[in-house]
């Protein structure tokens, strides 16, 4: 086959499997994970069973996929952010916030049965490490110039700062989100 042929099929499937994955998201925001069904998602999809089992072959499939998307997505938009301009301090207060708003964002709408089949999913846990890992060099390089303080380890200080970001998943508002975040940065702060 012609390699533009080849791209066009290719292209063509991405753009069914997203189809796919935005429906499923969607069906299941409306009516929660217990009440979608394959044959609901193809309908609504626009294709036919048959063709949405040779993507998927059940509704948890299709969330797990889902998933796996919207955290390479979250992962691509720390490191774009960790990489913007300014030195490590100011990089880091922006990756924190970038984190804490994905997180209060991420638990606003999801009922609360796909949110714990979502979280058993191995792939959060590899983000999560990715993420700690992230944090941590950050907090490292902003130590060697001041930025942050020097007396505590990055390892335990990227733990602290997960955990305390965690909080933003309850928190009513952005503003919120953003206070925490301001709390957050001054605990990194140097003692001297």
């Amino acid at each position: 086959m012609p390699r533009l042929w080849n791209q066009t099929i290719e292209a063509h499937r991405r753009e069914v499997r997203d189809a796919i994955l935005d429906t499923t998201a969607a069906l299941v925001a409306d009516h929660g994970l217990l009440s979608v069904t394959m044959s609901q998602i193809a309908e609504a999809t626009g294709i036919g069973r048959a063709t949405l089992y040779k993507y998927f072959p059940d509704v948890q499939a299709i969330l797990f996929a889902w998933h796996e998307r919207q955290i390479t997505a979250h992962l691509a938009h720390l490191a774009e952010v960790r990489d913007g301009a300014g030195d490590a301090g100011a990089r880091l207060r922006t990756v924190l916030e970038a984190y804490a708003v994905l997180s209060h964002h991420r638990h606003s709408g999801h009922d609360t049965a796909l949110a714990a089949m979502l979280h058993h999913d191995e792939h959060l846990a590899h983000a999560q490490t990715q993420v700690r890992d992230m944090i941590r060099d950050l907090l490292a390089e902003a130590a060697t110039t001041g930025s942050v303080r020097d007396d505590v380890a990055p390892d335990e200080l990227a733990n602290f700062c997960l955990h305390a970001l965690a909080a933003a998943n309850n928190l009513p508002s952005d503003a919120a989100v953003h206070r925490l975040v301001m709390v957050t940065l001054a605990a990194l702060r140097p003692t001297h």
